[in-house]
């Protein structure tokens, strides 16, 4: 008996050390335990960029994109956060140009970090990174539908107009073959003068007349080849021709880019060897990626309260500040241990009324709380945040609803204010009911918490 519980121990030890290995080599694999910098920068259109996307520094996988800030207002930049590898942090200068690419024609997006110049000082932690809005691929379609259609309308004026022009030589040549009879049969003034004798000497006369005045016309035309002659030494017909040969050479390659474009967008968006179209195969992978990140999430939180698990995750600090149970919330020793920082501030200093009774931040309000934060210091920074949410006023129902929003109101001030990741901060509705460790029978108004984490055992 005894030699068997020996052999389940080791059984049990050995099952153990290699789901450890596991989750270090996947850690490791994901860049979870290297070193990290984090960035920022900001785009007015993400073209399908989510957060968890991949950061690449000039084609090195680096890092991912941990948050995306939703801009207040038209006007306002989505701002993302940025966190790569401290391997390839000496190539993120301060001018290293942000973009967003496509992997292949129609791949996940994915943030691409050039890298700057090596005169370019060295880019600090929390940096902005300047950026390029991506290319939108709809607008190079309508400009480029825009282009062949203008073409194809200037292409049918001209034709118009050389049927036009060739109507209007046919009838002329027409008048002129009646002309030509006409005068043969001595029809017409110029009839006349070719049977008239007298009429004949008269030309004679004239013609002398004309060639008088031939003899100014030469010099005018000796003058006119001079001209001619100075416009051929400076090579103008020859650049002439270069000209409208340049420009037959743009019209040829914008055909052929035309093309090109038309045969790349066809094969993209085709239907593969199964007879599936682009768009369902784009819908299904979205799918299918919905899934196994909700599948993750979910593995993720049943790990951390696994028996072997919870002590380490707590060690570290991974718990939820997302959802905090009141009652739970009063007894917990990590939201009620001493050594939190703990600020308390009274409704009627943070709250003022809207016309339709709710209450709002008031500017003396947001003075005080930036007052607590900078008393906290590093606290409010580096540890997670709870802000607790008081009211005495109503029912129980009614202490609970505007105790919650008074929270939630404060919380997103320091969102906004102080750029604090939100994941860091809790909130918690305690109606008019503070922790007994706390040592206050009632309160009105907030209290901002900064939790203190355990340290990491030597």
């Amino acid at each position: 008996m005894k030699h068997r519980n020996v052999i389940i121990g080791l059984f049990v030890i050995a099952g153990v050390a290699l789901f450890t290995l596991g989750i270090f080599l996947i850690g490791n694999q994901n860049k979870a335990f290297a070193k990290h910098t984090e960035f920022y920068t900001e785009f007015t259109n993400l073209d399908g960029l989510i957060k968890g996307a991949k950061v690449r520094v000039e084609g090195f996988d680096a890092g991912e994109v941990t948050d995306i800030g939703v801009p207040d207002s038209p006007s306002s930049k989505f701002r993302l956060k940025l966190r790569i590898v401290d391997r390839v942090r000496g190539l993120v200068r301060s001018d290293s140009l942000v973009t967003i690419s496509t992997e292949g024609v129609v791949g996940d997006k994915y943030v691409l970090i050039h890298a700057g110049a090596a005169n370019a000082p060295e880019a600090g932690p929390g940096a902005t990174l300047p950026s390029k809005e991506p290319l939108n691929m709809t607008d190079l379609l309508e400009k480029s539908a825009g282009l062949l259609n203008n073409a194809n309308g200037t292409m049918k004026t001209v034709a118009e107009k050389l049927n036009g022009t060739l109507d209007a030589v046919k009838t002329t040549v027409n008048n002129t073959n009646d002309v030509v009879v006409g005068i043969k049969h001595g029809k017409g003034t110029v009839g006349m003068l070719l049977r008239d004798e007298k009429t004949a000497s008269t030309i004679r006369q004239t013609v002398s007349n004309v060639q008088q005045a031939s003899a100014s016309v030469n010099d005018a035309s000796k003058q006119a080849d001079a001209m001619v002659t100075d416009l051929r030494s400076r090579n103008f017909g020859e650049k002439a021709d270069q000209t409208m040969s340049s420009v037959q050479d743009a019209v040829h390659n914008f055909d052929a880019s035309s093309q090109e474009l038309h045969q790349t967008i066809t094969t993209a968006l085709g239907t593969d060897a199964n007879g599936v179209d682009a768009g369902s195969n784009i819908r299904q992978s979205l799918s299918n990626l919905n899934v196994a990140t909700g599948n993750m999430a979910e593995d993720t939180e049943a790990l951390k309260h696994e028996f072997f698990f919870r002590g380490f995750f707590k060690h570290r600090g991974y718990y939820s500040l997302a959802e905090l149970n009141p009652d739970q919330y009063r007894s917990d020793q990590i939201f009620t241990q001493p050594g939190n920082g703990r600020i308390w501030l009274d409704a009627v200093q943070l709250f003022e009324k809207k016309p339709d009774g709710s209450e709002t931040l008031s500017p003396a309000g947001k003075t005080r709380i930036d007052a607590a934060i900078a008393r906290l210091g590093d606290q409010a920074v580096g540890q997670p945040l709870i802000i607790e949410g008081y009211a005495t006023e109503g029912d129980a129902g009614a202490q609970l609803a505007v105790s919650r929003t008074r929270a939630i109101l404060v919380r997103d001030y320091l969102h906004k204010r102080f750029q604090i990741d939100m994941q860091n901060v809790g909130t918690v509705a305690l109606r008019g009911i503070p922790s007994p460790a706390t040592h206050k029978a009632t309160w009105d108004g907030v209290s901002v918490v900064s939790l203190r984490t355990p340290k990491k055992a030597k």
